[in-house]
């Protein structure tokens, strides 16, 4: 059977900077309190009239780019996003046009920030029943268009961000196993409103803006450190590997204590894990697309590496991986 590899990745972050300053100034927090409970220093946000076709654009075109492929190669588009521009079209149908893959299938999706392992656990599929031979893998998120800075709470984690990620048929081992999963029983934990009026809901908020992301922390927190580790330990097993043999962690960047309490449960030291939430916060699905760009670009994966990409999100979801480079 043929296997799907990663042949390219790419990322785009906005220009605006929201620092730990500038959230003293909107809300009721200082830089010592998000520093100690997220280790957050900065986010970046979206201009105002820049939204999630614009960003997965840029990154979809530099993750192809770097693949050494054409958007005319391109036979599906898959596209994660918590924050679309509409319901219809889809986000994946605009960027398709915006990029010139006149080739592509196109569809969006939404595990929230669990959403790129997901992806490559589609693109896998496809790629290794024949269907396709290069599937575009993007996340894409304005998270700020949907955060509530009156709740200081969750107003500091977040931020806007895309990566994207080429996933191509390919020998070599490439995409080796993944595990994704849910408990919906715990997905009230997570909440942003669509057409549903829920008067529990809105009055959760601080602003009473139903739209918004409600969240409760101590609950998600518990169930990220368990489900991000024992996710990890699955796909290893599955992979015939151990501990010994990933070289590199590329966690979903939610919050510098859940990750240092997952990186516990997995008896890892804290040199195998590739973090950049300090300079980024939290952004969804594309934590980990952003940041796998980002390793690669500073020499910190090279061909032969056996890395682990783990994450958890609204839902709840979980997805983890073990790729070959």
């Amino acid at each position: 059977m043929v296997n799907a590899k990663i042949s390219g990745v790419g990322g785009y972050i906005p220009e605006k900077v929201y620092d730990n300053a500038y959230m003293e100034s909107i809300v009721d927090t200082n830089d010592e309190w998000i520093t100690r409970r997220t280790g957050i220093k900065e986010r970046h946000i979206s201009a105002d009239n820049e939204y999630t076709t614009d960003m997965a654009t840029i990154a979809g075109k530099r993750a192809i780019e770097n693949a050494g492929l054409t958007a005319e190669d391109i036979d599906l588009i898959l596209l994660a996003t918590v924050t679309p521009d509409y319901f219809t079209p889809a986000c994946s149908c605009i960027v398709q046009h915006n990029l010139g893959a006149i080739n592509a299938a196109a569809f969006d999706y939404n595990a929230a920030c669990s959403g790129f392992v997901t992806g490559l656990t589609i693109a896998k599929q496809f790629i290794q029943t024949g269907t396709y031979k290069n599937v575009l893998v993007i996340c894409a998120d304005v998270l700020s268009k949907a955060t509530d800075y009156k709740d200081r709470a969750t107003c500091v984690l977040f931020g806007d961000a895309a990566g994207a990620a080429v996933v191509s048929a390919s020998e070599e081992r490439g995409i080796i196993s993944t595990d994704i999963g849910a408990d919906g029983s715990s997905g009230l934990a997570i909440t942003s409103l669509a057409y549903r009026d829920d008067e529990e809901e809105t009055e959760k908020r601080v602003s009473r803006k139903k739209d918004t992301i409600w969240m409760a922390g101590q609950a998600v927190m518990k169930f990220a450190v368990k489900a991000m580790a024992d996710a990890s330990q699955r796909v290893i097993d599955e992979a015939g590997l151990t501990w010994d043999d990933i070289e590199l962690v590329i966690p979903h960047q939610a919050n510098y204590r859940i990750v240092d309490s997952a990186i516990k449960r997995m008896g890892i030291s804290k040199d195998k894990v590739f973090l950049n939430l300090e300079k980024y916060g939290n952004t969804s699905a594309s934590c980990i697309p952003v940041a796998l760009t980002q390793a690669v670009e500073q020499g910190k994966i090279k061909k032969g590496d056996k890395i682990v990409l783990v994450g958890f999100g609204g839902g709840l979801t979980w997805g983890a991986a073990v790729l070959e480079w």
